[in-house]
């Protein structure tokens, strides 16, 4: 309290002068009204005074001046006030607020530094009449030297008490109703809390963007390695392939890890957020030693590349086909009408079962990209054999299927890859249902293609 006196009392005479232009204002359209000559020098008149004051609270309805208060609420009055957020346009509410708090400032103000003004001076000249050798005119009382003048240096000094406790009551109570009036606004706060959640779902969003994409490539580089190990001796083309693919795949994760951390750069805590999950936790090696391990997948693959190289697939898929989404350098906004090119740079043995996608929009078509590739991404880590990719328009929804042998991760406690799609499917007011079958592992989507109430 003692502290912050000093500054509290600049922050009232600062609403004192402020008042100052309403007060001669008034002075002279209150002499013009009677008559009289104006003298701008003469104390507040307490007409005036309570004839400004609606003034003063029109003024602060249109006057951009609630960033002037709230720097002297924080600066001078010590209040703790919530920096309002940023608004094109101000609200009535919050107009009303900055004048209530604006008139207040100005009247408090106006009376405690008129008050300062006459009770300062005052104190000082009854604590020099004990001193004076002559007769001194007192507020109208003519007062002789000797002991009866020692008497008013403590009337005075007890006014200038009650000045300093007024001043400090004062003060504490614009402190506690500084944030009251001049923090955010209810409709502030609701814009503020839409604004944070809208900055939250993109970057949730972004984190599952960079989930799919760099898992995918991860998982990708990881086979394609393995198996380039297990061809290198018997067939260097094939491995050399295989090598650019992973070349390919490598570059587009850095990327778009480049483009998801830029835009998360501005908050660290987000940063950690992303780079906090992991792509391939302990129980993933786990379940891959109870599958066989990675090594009989490489081989498979290995294999089924060989026989492709050889005779070529079904699908002209392989694991140089060099065509994959890498080769443009995008960021991560693919759509549909680049599946191919994912199939060709995951290197796995796809039989695609595709329809006219064109009529699907492009918000779909993003989000089901991104499905489909962390569908493709499980089969990859975790299945067997060749991956049936099905995706087609029936009626007003866009339907997507992947199976394949073996076992998903969906079911596994910290899995991240089925919760991913289920957010998306909800996203768009889609269904989803992945779990086990007798054959193996499907994942079937369906997505509408128009938004219902």
């Amino acid at each position: 309290m003692r502290r912050n006196l000093p500054r509290r009392w600049a922050c009232l005479i600062l609403g004192g002068a402020l008042l100052m232009p309403y007060m001669m204002a008034g002075v002279l359209i209150a002499a013009q009204w009677q008559g009289q000559s104006a003298n701008l020098l003469l104390p507040i008149q307490i007409g005036v005074f309570v004839a400004v004051l609606p003034v003063v609270a029109v003024t602060g309805l249109f006057l951009p001046i609630r960033a002037l208060e709230v720097n002297a609420a924080q600066g001078l009055l010590g209040a703790h006030v919530e920096t309002p957020p940023r608004q094109a346009g101000r609200t009535w509410q919050e107009r009303r607020r900055t004048a209530a708090w604006f008139t207040l400032h100005l009247a408090i103000g106006g009376l405690l530094s008129g008050s300062t003004l006459a009770i300062v001076p005052f104190t000082l000249v009854t604590l020099a009449l004990p001193f004076a050798g002559r007769a001194t005119p007192v507020i109208g009382v003519v007062m002789e030297p000797g002991w009866a003048a020692v008497l008013w240096p403590l009337g005075g000094l007890a006014l200038l008490g009650v000045l300093v406790a007024t001043v400090a009551g004062a003060g504490e109570l614009l402190a506690r109703l500084a944030p009251v009036l001049l923090g955010p606004t209810p409709a502030e706060r609701l814009a503020a809390a839409e604004d944070h959640a809208r900055t939250l779902a993109e970057r949730n969003r972004l984190a599952r963007e960079l989930h799919d994409s760099v898992g995918h490539a991860l998982s990708v580089v990881t086979l394609q390695a393995a198996a380039a190990g297990r061809v290198l001796d018997r067939d260097p083309e094939t491995a050399r392939k295989a090598l650019a693919a992973i070349e390919q795949s490598a570059r587009t994760a850095l990327e778009d890890l480049d483009h998801v951390l830029g835009v998360l750069r501005e908050d660290d805590r987000a940063d950690a957020r992303i780079d906090a999950p992991a792509y391939a936790p302990a129980d993933d090696r786990a379940d891959d030693r109870a599958d066989g391990g990675a090594d009989d997948r490489a081989d498979h693959w290995a294999d089924a590349w060989a026989d492709d190289r050889a005779g070529g697939s079904r699908n002209g898929v392989g694991p140089g086909s060099g065509g994959g989404p890498a080769g443009r350098g995008r960021a991560p906004q693919a759509t549909l009408a680049d599946l191919d090119e994912l199939v060709a740079a995951s290197g796995a043995q796809v039989r695609q079962e595709v329809g006219d996608l064109s009529a699907v929009p492009a918000v779909v078509s993003r989000e089901a990209y991104r499905i489909l590739q962390e569908a493709l991404t499980n089969a990859i880590k975790h299945g067997h054999g060749p991956v049936r990719l099905a995706a087609a328009v029936q009626d007003d929804d866009l339907r997507l299927e992947v199976t394949n042998p073996g076992r998903g991760n969906g079911g596994r406690p910290g899995g991240r890859g089925v919760t991913g799609m289920r957010e998306r499917v909800r996203l768009l007011r889609g269904e989803l249902d992945a779990g086990p079958t007798e054959a193996g592992w499907r994942v079937t989507v369906r997505l509408p293609l128009r938004s219902s109430p």
